[in-house]
């Protein structure tokens, strides 16, 4: 295991410069900051938690907060996860995991944890968490859109999420697709408002009227319909209600997974009878699916580190101007479940 004094000899600075660097008691150049965090990565030398926060007064650890149900992770949370804990490595802080149940904010909570600042994940309209961080006067950073009355200035980072519902739209109606249903998140989910509003604006812009049956909201994680949500639906509108649908939007590959199930259930093939687009999906899987997934690609990792990031510029751990929102580029990924309807 690496020492201090590896990283002084290596970064050419004393010991006490790589201990201010991590302490922040004294101020140290950028020049010579970035050069000791760069040794430090690659020699994976880790400082001694206990004695910093001695010394700092700081707990040194963020808390990141991810409500969640009766299921593990998706790739793309261990992904967010990564870039979350390999970024806050990089400056000396670890991570608490606080997985909640979702609209079960209880005590203990982040709040009352050692920590000093968070990042919210999947923040929801008038979000407890965010309200008690507020209160708290706790440094926060949302990975997606602040939705709470008494909060008027946060700090976020998150996909462009109307302008992929667009990209989306765009994409199936140039290739003729006129029926397009769409499995949201939650309803009470900022992004799944975002991208509510984008589809219904896109669509009618087209002139593509948007029905009951086109539009979809994913139930509660602790609720017993979560883990069918995708097969009901597509059962009961391409199947009970024999609607005319060419395309499906689903939120996610558990979402997509289960509507793949249901239309094989109704005899119907993909991309054949009904393309399949995947918004949040592991890339992995979206491969080896048969057929494999056209997705976007969110950056789950680059998502993770820009939330610490922006986080440690708050602890000002990072010096300088940062944005208050930062936007992470996504990107369509063509698979083999979209194809093109002939005129």
């Amino acid at each position: 295991m690496a020492k201090i004094d590896d990283v002084a000899r290596l970064a050419k600075v004393s010991k006490g410069t790589v201990s201010n660097v991590f302490s922040q008691k004294r101020p140290t150049s950028d020049e010579v900051r970035e050069r000791v965090l760069r040794v430090s990565r690659q020699l994976n030398y880790v400082p001694n938690h206990t004695a910093r926060s001695l010394v700092t007064k700081k707990t040194m650890a963020i808390g990141l907060t991810i409500p969640h149900g009766s299921f593990f992770f998706s790739l793309f949370h261990t992904q967010f996860i990564n870039g979350v804990i390999l970024e806050a490595s990089y400056y000396g802080y670890r991570v608490l995991l606080d997985i909640i149940p979702e609209q079960q904010v209880q005590t203990p909570f982040l709040t009352s944890y050692p920590i000093d600042g968070a990042v919210v994940m999947s923040p929801t309209t008038n979000d407890e968490r965010i309200a008690l961080m507020h209160a708290g006067q706790i440094p926060f950073v949302t990975v997606g859109k602040v939705m709470n009355e008494e909060i008027a200035h946060f700090t976020s980072v998150d996909n462009d999420n109307p302008q992929i519902m667009r990209s989306i739209c765009e994409y199936l109606i140039d290739k003729g697709h006129t029926a397009i249903m769409f499995l949201n998140a939650n309803a009470l989910m900022t992004v799944s408002l975002d991208r509510k509003a984008s589809f219904i604006q896109t669509l009618e812009k087209h002139g593509l009227p948007v029905e009951a049956h086109m539009l979809h909201h994913k139930p509660a994680l602790n609720s017993s319909e979560y883990l069918d949500y995708g097969y009901a639906e597509t059962i009961r509108v391409l199947g009970t209600e024999r609607r005319k649908v060419t395309a499906i939007i689903a939120d996610d590959d558990r979402t997509a997974f289960s509507t793949l199930k249901a239309l094989k259930d109704l005899n119907l093939n993909v991309p054949g009878d009904v393309s399949l687009f995947v918004i949040c999906g592991d890339l992995s899987m979206m491969v080896q699916s048969d057929p494999s997934l056209t997705s976007m690609d969110l950056q789950p990792s680059e998502l993770g580190a820009q939330s610490v990031r922006l986080l440690m510029n708050q602890l000002g751990v990072l010096q300088g101007e940062f944005p208050e929102h930062v936007i992470v580029e996504s990107k369509i990924i063509e698979r083999n479940s979209v194809s093109t309807i002939s005129s």
